[in-house]
């Protein structure tokens, strides 16, 4: 009875939690469309998410881009198909790595960082002083850091393809003897339009996620310091997961005959 009783507190636990993220969703959308609108924090947010998380997306893709193009050339060359490298390169950073990179190192950063900063004001009841004070804290807290996500994310993404492209670009020409025009003119002949609209679409999903999750487990933390270090760490794994999982359907959505 036991097992029965611990499966079915795990069942409910389940249901509230997904009830609760559900509607903390469909509040956020709300006030996204409704005034107030708090601009100052919207570009404040922006050059958090943007500028500052620039330096560590810009490092993952442009290693990323070489380890690909060296992974590349070691398994076509054995087909006599080292041509295609540069379009192998470029197809998976727009494609998956790009996104999915970008999105996994601002979830390491500025998701942790935006639920320890919400978890740190529920705990010492700054949010509670916000009601108080009549402001919504959903328009001033949440809405900026969510609208900012989706704005900047797909803009990192865009810049991460580019230096995840000249990387593969640096290994294929300086360490494998590629041509360098050849290498330039085959990755912008086999690049198409989807490529760019599905990264970019796919990266405007998980800034969602990402900022979501951080402010809702920031958000409804409780139980003091060991509390907000246990919403930091949810959002960190929820949010990587829930990432991986959608780019499964997005790519599904975008690629699927």
């Amino acid at each position: 009875m036991n097992l029965f009783a611990r499966i079915g507190s795990f069942s409910m636990s389940f249901i509230r939690a997904t009830g609760r993220l559900t509607l903390f969703t469909m509040k956020t959308l709300s006030a996204c469309v409704r005034p107030p609108f708090y601009f100052r924090a919207l570009l404040s947010q922006m050059v958090e998410i943007g500028f500052y998380s620039l330096p560590v997306v810009a490092l993952t893709t442009l290693f990323s881009g070489m380890v690909i193009a060296l992974q590349s050339y070691a398994g076509l060359s054995g087909f006599s198909s080292e041509g295609v490298v540069a379009s192998v390169t470029e197809l998976t950073v727009t494609r998956e790595l790009g996104p999915v990179l970008a999105a996994l190192m601002v979830a390491g950063r500025v998701g942790a960082a935006m639920a320890a900063e919400l978890g740190t004001m529920r705990v010492t009841e700054q949010i509670d002083a916000l009601t108080t004070l009549s402001t919504n804290p959903f328009k001033y807290l949440i809405v900026p850091r969510v609208l900012a996500g989706v704005l900047m994310l797909p803009l990192l993404v865009l810049i991460g393809d580019v230096i995840g492209i000249y990387g593969g670009y640096l290994i294929s020409v300086y360490k494998l003897d590629f041509n360098s025009v050849n290498f330039l003119r085959n990755s912008w002949n086999f690049m198409q339009a989807v490529d760019i609209v599905s990264g970019m679409t796919k990266a405007a999903v998980f800034g969602f996620i990402v900022t979501l999750l951080g402010c809702y487990n920031g958000y409804h933390s409780h139980g003091g310091a060991e509390g907000v270090g246990a919403a930091t760490t949810n959002a960190v794994v929820s949010s990587s997961i829930l990432i991986l999982i959608s780019n499964y359907w997005l790519t599904e959505l975008f690629f699927a005959k």
